[in-house]
């Protein structure tokens, strides 16, 4: 059974959305909206530093690495973006040669938006599976070097924070009990929120979220009854909000405290928020949590597991 063996984060310095005004060219409206509604208060940024040197930060504090770099057999990159550089540089295959993982395939897995981490999780557990003795490291998050994925419009500013996640078949917590996808696209694979998008997203996203919830529920065996916490996506606070009413859950187990400190870190949000929850100590032993994310392109994703 797919199991977290460590999770280690990097969050660099934040700036505060005042700060991003002009750089992102935003209004005072959207400045309030983002602020005084939606409860984005800093947001991670780290303009000298690489792709590759976000992801090393990451994984540099990732202790269980040590000493177990030659049963890596896999490394899953996963982007919320489809492009991070620009080709032939591939700042996967630098990370790996500067861990020294020498046995590792390396791939990334995208086109989930920010649901892709989830993804990379159920993936790399797949491949486990046929060889449960070895282990893989997903490294997750985004360098928001354009425009388009610094910000979204009328949804949330995106962070630079990362996260490495050593995964292997069979350990003894953290396992994951059930995992639901969904993608609801166009028919052309746009993802830009263009007005008519944005209309249609808006009217879908809480029903299927609730939807994808319950159906990794059901695939784990248990109910919302049965959840001490829910790590989801740092997009904003109003959208967590309505989502706790549809699902008959308190607001007070819905993760929600690094919303206003880190900004949206694309798909690496339910795990940057699994390592605060756990610093907290809000994670019991044999307690059921849940991980969810959403993602441009209208995809969603739940995963459930027992700490």
């Amino acid at each position: 059974m797919t199991s977290l063996e460590a999770v280690s984060s990097y969050l660099p310095p934040a700036m505060s959305v005042e700060e991003l005004r002009e750089p992102l060219g935003l209004t005072d409206q959207q400045v309030r909206r983002f602020t005084r509604l939606y409860g984005l208060e800093q947001i991670c940024q780290a303009p000298d530093q690489s792709e590759v040197e976000l992801l090393l930060a990451a994984a540099g504090k990732l202790e269980a690495l040590a000493g177990q770099e030659d049963r890596v057999r896999y490394v899953v990159r996963a982007k919320g973006l489809r492009t991070t550089a620009p080709y032939p540089v591939s700042p996967l295959q630098q990370v790996r040669e500067a861990l020294g993982l020498r046995h590792a395939t390396v791939f990334s897995v995208a086109d989930h938006g920010c649901a892709t981490g989830l993804l990379a999780l159920d993936v790399a557990g797949t491949l486990l599976a046929a060889d449960p003795g070895a282990l893989a490291l997903v490294l997750a998050g985004d360098k928001t070097f354009t425009p388009f994925s610094q910000w979204v419009e009328d949804v949330s500013i995106m962070g630079e924070g990362m996260t490495a996640l050593l995964v292997s078949a069979d350990g003894p917590r953290d396992r994951v009990l059930g995992y639901q996808a969904r993608i609801i696209g166009r028919d052309d694979g746009v993802i830009d929120l263009d007005p008519e998008g944005a209309r249609e997203a808006k009217r879908i996203y809480q029903d299927v979220m609730s939807e994808v919830i319950h159906e990794a529920l059901a695939a784990a065996g248990i109910g919302v009854g049965d959840l001490d916490l829910v790590l989801p996506h740092n997009v904003n606070r109003v959208s967590w909000t309505v989502a706790a009413k549809n699902l008959g859950i308190s607001q007070d187990r819905i993760f929600l405290e690094n919303i206003a400190k880190t900004g949206h870190c694309f798909c690496a949000d339910p795990f940057v928020n699994y390592q605060s929850a756990r610093e907290l100590g809000l994670l019991r032993p044999g307690g059921f949590y849940l991980m969810t994310s959403a993602g441009l392109g209208q995809s969603f994703a739940a995963a459930v597991l027992q700490h």
